[in-house]
């Protein structure tokens, strides 16, 4: 998957980055790498992002045997550990099924491990198998996602949390650490065609990443627009607009073309 992301202020800043879901692959004899091979070549993967000059590298939350990132803050970590650039975050995490406290912490630890360099998209996800895993009921499904993205803009701020739901324990005024390096976590929100999720987004003033799976992704152009509107309305600073989209790496664009 490739990630790009535009900023809509006029500076007319384009930065290109990559993201992965770690599928399980074959090795040259057409055996399937075990998990732990996976990983490591993940690791591997965010170091040469890093090496040839890519501004991101992002990898998605999942929780199957052909899919085994399920921490994927970890193995971002220890790619931080061996680069200097490259932006690390996740594509996406499943918020819904998750602990915004227990998701912050780790993104902001992931900051101080890489010096700054931690992003974070949150999501429903393109799959469910999380909700079973974590005892969580997909009829909550729309009520889990409001309110935990509610939660988590409420800790992105990094001061002591007063807040109330019906999915998790309330906090009242407490402190969550680690802080970040930079005060305040990159967060987008993964959107897959939903109007109503766009005008969501700019309300808690996070970035748009619009993750295009497949179709036609003309389609998705409005709701670049629409979110810059709703940002205006709900008078937040305009934001980024990132484009999830499936692609192809190749030794040449010919070959690639192509193949």
């Amino acid at each position: 998957m490739t990630d790009h992301s535009i900023d809509p202020t006029g500076a007319g800043d384009i930065t290109l980055g990559l993201d992965t879901f770690g599928d399980v692959t074959n090795d040259a004899e057409g055996r399937p790498l075990t998990h732990g091979e996976t990983i490591r070549g993940l690791v591997e993967e965010g170091v040469l992002a890093d090496h040839v000059g890519l501004d991101h590298f992002a990898i998605g939350e999942h929780h199957t045997e052909t899919m085994p990132l399920s921490a994927a803050d970890i193995v971002l970590a220890a790619v931080a550990s061996r680069t200097s650039h490259i932006r690390l975050g996740s594509a996406v995490t499943v918020i819904s099924s998750d602990d915004p406290v227990r998701v912050f912490q780790r993104y902001a630890t992931l900051d101080g491990v890489s010096g700054g360099r931690a992003e974070v998209i949150l999501g429903r996800g393109s799959s469910t198998e999380s909700f079973p895993i974590f005892g969580y009921d997909l009829n909550d499904y729309e009520e889990l996602f409001e309110e935990k993205l509610d939660l988590f803009a409420e800790l992105l701020r990094e001061k002591p949390v007063t807040w109330s739901g019906n999915t998790r324990p309330s906090l009242d005024g407490l402190s969550i650490y680690p802080h970040s390096e930079s005060g305040a976590i990159p967060t987008w929100v993964g959107v897959g065609g939903s109007p109503q999720s766009v005008v969501r987004t700019a309300k808690y003033g996070f970035s748009l990443m619009l993750a295009i799976i497949g179709g036609d992704t003309a389609r998705f152009a409005p709701f670049s627009q629409l979110f810059q509107q709703a940002l205006e309305k709900f008078g937040q600073p305009r934001r980024p607009v990132g484009v999830h989209a499936p692609g192809h790496v190749a030794a040449t664009d010919e070959q690639a073309v192509e193949e």
